[in-house]
């Protein structure tokens, strides 16, 4: 590994009020940066600590002590450091968008006179391009928000910021059962109550799914393979989608009458599917059981022979 490879990234994220600072600084913790926003600017390198994760610190017009010569200087700094590698990212849009935004939020530019509307506002636009043009001209990267929808802005900072193994689409697979209510986190939500019941078989009755005589019971209902063939058909035009539409979290519930039995089976061959998959995307897969707090600690590991039907690839996130 080469020197410049080891250096740790530090983003330093500036430009005009209104224009996304806030929202590229989330989009860089999303992907694992620890962030820092507007700290005092003599405190600004010692805030960057010895610590070995990447770092973003937002910085504007707000920051104590900001001025862009004394900005400029901590970067030149900062290039000089001998495990460091930062980048100084300015974030811009057309004033109108600015005056709207502004509008929108009734909130007060920090360089408008006063008030919060009309020519004030715009009188502090004016007045902080003026301030920050010299950020501008010496920025790494410069991201104009006018018309950026924030999926397009997640893509060019993954794009140029993702550390290697950072993590990406977080799944995870929840059984429940309907008569305790919907899981409110739930992004999908499936069915499972068409299936036979293994509650109404003696001795498959005190068990649950995490058991394979359950599972095998569930598997042999002949609705359950058409279901499952859709099940992931959809999934894998879906999750991909969410991934490349910025999503970082998305939680598919399956649920039943008791969440004990059908629920449990499916999320557990769910999880197995996917798990298979997921490596490649970068995705991390969770497995959880809401009805079954006793398998909580066992609620990762599928059932011996616990048989996984094939579904259709996961189409490839375009990250």
């Amino acid at each position: 590994m080469s020197a410049a490879a080891a250096r740790r990234p530090v983003v330093i994220v500036t430009g005009l009020s209104g224009a996304g600072r806030a929202t590229i600084l989330r989009c860089l913790e999303d992907m694992g940066f620890e962030t820092v926003d507007n700290p005092p600017l003599a405190l600004l390198e010692s805030a960057l600590g010895d610590g070995e994760w990447p770092i973003a610190v937002g910085v504007d017009t707000r920051s104590r002590g900001f001025a862009p010569e004394v900005l400029l200087t901590v970067r030149e700094r900062l290039r000089l450091h001998p495990s460091l590698e930062p980048t100084l990212v300015f974030a811009t849009a057309e004033e109108d968008v600015l005056l709207r935004r502004y509008t929108e939020t009734r909130r007060r530019h920090p360089l408008a006179p006063g008030g919060a509307l009309g020519t004030r506002v715009q009188d502090g636009i004016a007045r902080e391009r003026e301030l920050m043009a010299p950020l501008r001209e010496a920025a790494d990267l410069i991201i104009d928000t006018t018309d950026l929808p924030l999926p397009e802005l997640r893509r060019r900072l993954e794009a140029r910021f993702r550390p290697a193994g950072a993590p990406g689409l977080n799944i995870t697979i929840l059984s429940f059962a309907f008569p305790k209510g919907l899981p409110r986190e739930a992004d999908m939500v499936f069915d499972l109550r068409f299936l036979s019941n293994p509650h109404y078989v003696e001795e498959l009755r005190p068990l649950t799914g995490l058991d394979p005589r359950v599972a095998a019971h569930v598997e042999a209902d002949p609705a359950f393979a058409p279901f499952w063939s859709h099940l992931t058909g959809l999934l894998s035009v879906a999750l991909p989608g969410h991934a490349r539409e910025g999503r970082s979290y998305v939680t598919i519930a399956l649920g039943c009458t008791g969440g004990r039995h059908r629920s449990v089976a499916a999320a557990c061959r769910l999880h197995a599917w996917l798990a298979g998959m997921a490596e490649a995307n970068g995705w991390q897969v969770a497995l959880a059981h809401r009805e079954l707090p006793e398998a909580a600690r066992a609620a990762t590991t599928l059932s011996a022979g616990l048989s996984v039907p094939p579904g259709p690839p996961l189409m490839a996130s375009a990250e």
